[in-house]
């Protein structure tokens, strides 16, 4: 989390199948939410997201998520959404020519606040394949109701290849201990890449560098989502196992490890390296809540808040925003209060 010009901000990320509906574009009704418990819970809600990025500007969230155009809510405490309006009216024109067969239903919005605007990237891709872009769109304030709110289309700011052993999907940008910026990504094939920023364009500094492996799977290699956090002297990577997109039947689950370095090496718990599958368990499936991940972490006043979705099975698999407080044990690593026991 970044505070600047009184701004927080925090990112999600998730390649979704661009086939599945998020929810969070359409005509729902605004959902009457009950009061937030201590552990600043939402079960459900009624509130559909899929790949939930969320940011604050003023006294207001703004919710991001997959969907047509990439679908925005704006609430005043997390826990009642506006109806969802759409970033983009039309297809941003590069994405079809670049990506046949995306459409305009754009995968696991990230939002980030540097350079004096705001910074949305977005994953434009096809269900498994890896020809894939990150594209970029930035504004100088994320409330609709000002004379200056613009987005801009940036064009790709990176890309993958047939050729390539990594999907360029799921992007996140983090910061350095200089305040330097990186951009994460990954999905399956080999897994989760960094690679480093230009903080004026938004874009990489060296466009023909290899980005970095961070975090690596056995084939299939089903990791993806990746969320660097800064919390202590370590950089927290948050990724997402296995898959998604099944209603109740997704086996999503999130995992994290750490390092001094924000480009790693991450260990986890037991000290294995998450270029060698590993990564300590924080939440999977809990009750009702099927399949969590796609998460983010956001600083809001003294709490570090988990975010990300879960499939409802009391809502037929829906996908619905869930957020809660992280708690940090004595040596520094995460747990949330709905994992229980089931996370060890």
């Amino acid at each position: 989390m970044v505070v600047v010009l009184g701004v927080s901000w925090m990112a999600a990320g998730h390649g979704g199948d661009a086939s599945t509906d998020c929810g969070c574009s359409g005509t729902e009704l605004q959902v009457e939410a009950k009061a937030a418990p201590e552990t600043d819970s939402i079960d459900g809600n009624g509130v559909r997201a899929h790949d939930p990025a969320m940011a604050k500007e003023g006294r207001n969230y703004y919710m991001f998520c997959t969907g047509p155009g990439i679908s925005v809510r704006s609430s005043k405490d997390r826990l009642n959404w506006g109806m969802p309006n759409r970033i983009f009216e039309k297809s941003v024109p590069w994405s079809a020519s670049t990506i046949p067969g995306s459409r305009d239903f754009y995968w696991a919005p990230d939002i980030s606040f540097f350079n004096h605007k705001w910074h949305l990237y977005f994953a434009v891709s096809t269900f498994g394949r890896n020809r894939s872009a990150i594209g970029l769109a930035t504004n100088v304030t994320l409330d609709p109701t000002r004379p200056d709110y613009k987005w801009v289309d940036e064009g790709p700011a990176f890309q993958s290849y047939p050729k390539d052993n990594f999907n360029a999907i799921d992007p996140n940008i983090a910061f350095d201990e200089k305040g330097q910026p990186w951009l994460s990504f990954g999905s399956f094939w080999s897994g989760i890449k960094i690679l480093k920023i230009d903080a004026a364009t938004g874009k990489p500094v060296d466009p023909d560098a290899a980005p970095i492996g961070i975090a690596s799977r056995p084939r299939p290699g089903a990791i993806e989502a990746p969320f660097i956090y800064r919390h202590g002297k370590f950089f927290y990577l948050f990724t997402s196992f296995d898959v998604c997109c099944r209603g109740v039947n997704s086996t999503y689950n999130i995992r994290v490890g750490r390092s001094p370095k924000i480009d790693g090496p991450y260990l986890d718990r037991e000290g294995k390296p998450m270029m060698d599958n590993g990564g300590t368990p924080v939440l999977a499936t809990v009750g009702r809540w099927h399949g969590p991940g796609g998460n983010s972490v956001m600083r809001d006043g003294r709490k570090d808040l988990l975010v990300y979705h879960a499939y409802d099975a009391n809502q037929n698999g829906a996908p619905s925003l869930r957020i809660e407080e992280i708690q940090w044990d004595r040596e520094a690593w995460p747990h949330v209060p709905s994992a229980g026991d089931t996370v060890k």
